[in-house]
């Protein structure tokens, strides 16, 4: 049997692993993440926040500069981490980068009472974008609003085709305390999943959908985006899913330390470099794809070591 989770004992988490797995990422230092690099996982670290952010948002303009009307490619970004976006659009100013036929995919939006969150909504992950990037770029070097797809209720089926007709260079993306990327948390422990979590290929064949979100992320929200109140967090969401996720030719995971712990950011590296699936952890279904790789703003990657402060 599977142990409980010690947080929600209703839902599938990380600390339903096998303990030896959990004792062995807890070890390891800085320099043993960094040399958990091998075909297929790169683990990059940055010494800045400047250097680490500024990197973040020349990703987008890479991308961007790949595109061309008849062969359309993109990026996929998230809200968490956002001090990229501001960057993005001030190095496409600054260097009159023309980026009309490039593309982006907003990673995931709100779901309430059945909608995606309004862009009146001051959590909507559409007006951050808008707000703190796409509005901020000069209009004659922009892509016009039918290049920015956003996920919304009545077009999940759309936005995953989309995938197929333009490619995705990179999907971008933070990691969650719950090991997520986007919104693909752990699943509740009920059902035919109440004795073991899906198995990792069938996680992967999710696709963008509307998903119920695990306790723990509801908590996160809340510290990083409504000073604590947890009431104001949907428990809905909509979401990229893996299907999409694996059209993408490369996954990029930007940690600077404040959506996941020293703990975590250790987990999913181990997990990931050494192949250990488990959907409990949905990051570590990334061991599975070709080309992931792991950006750290090393001053956070602190220890896991027992102290009082």
């Amino acid at each position: 049997m599977r142990n409980l989770s010690k947080i929600a004992p209703e839902w599938w988490d990380y600390t339903t692993l096998d303990e030896e797995i959990l004792k062995e990422a807890a070890k390891l230092t800085a320099d043993d993440m960094l040399n958990l690099s091998r075909p297929g996982f790169t683990v990059k670290f940055y010494d800045t926040l400047e250097s680490f952010y500024v990197a973040e948002a020349l990703e987008y303009i890479y991308c961007w500069q790949k595109s061309t009307s008849t062969n359309p490619v993109g990026i996929c970004g998230p809200i968490g981490p956002t001090e990229q976006l501001p960057l993005v659009a001030e190095i496409v100013n600054d260097l009159e980068i023309n980026v009309k036929d490039g593309h982006f995919w907003a990673m995931d939006e709100w779901f309430i009472n059945g909608k995606e969150a309004p862009i009146t909504n001051p959590l909507s992950f559409a007006k951050a974008d808008m707000d703190l990037c796409f509005n901020k770029i000069r209009k004659d070097l922009r892509m016009p609003d039918e290049n920015i797809h956003f996920l919304r209720a009545d077009n999940i089926e759309e936005y995953s085709k989309s995938y197929d007709s333009i490619k995705c260079l990179i999907m971008q993306g933070g990691q969650g305390e719950t090991k997520h990327w986007a919104f693909n948390d752990p699943v509740r422990r009920e059902g035919r999943y109440k004795d073991s979590p899906p198995l990792p290929e069938e996680f992967r064949k999710l696709n963008a959908r509307v998903v119920k979100l695990h306790p723990i992320t509801l908590i996160q929200n809340a510290r990083t985006s409504a000073g604590g109140v947890v009431s104001n967090i949907p428990s809905e969401a909509i979401t990229v899913g893996p299907v999409e996720t694996w059209k993408s030719d490369k996954v990029s995971i930007w940690h600077a330390g404040m959506h996941d712990n020293p703990f975590g950011m250790r987990l999913t590296t181990y997990m990931i470099s050494k192949k250990i699936q488990d959907s409990s952890v949905p990051m570590s279904l990334l061991a599975d794809h070709s080309n992931v790789q792991f950006n750290f703003y090393k001053p956070a990657l602190g220890t896991c070591e027992a102290e009082m402060h």
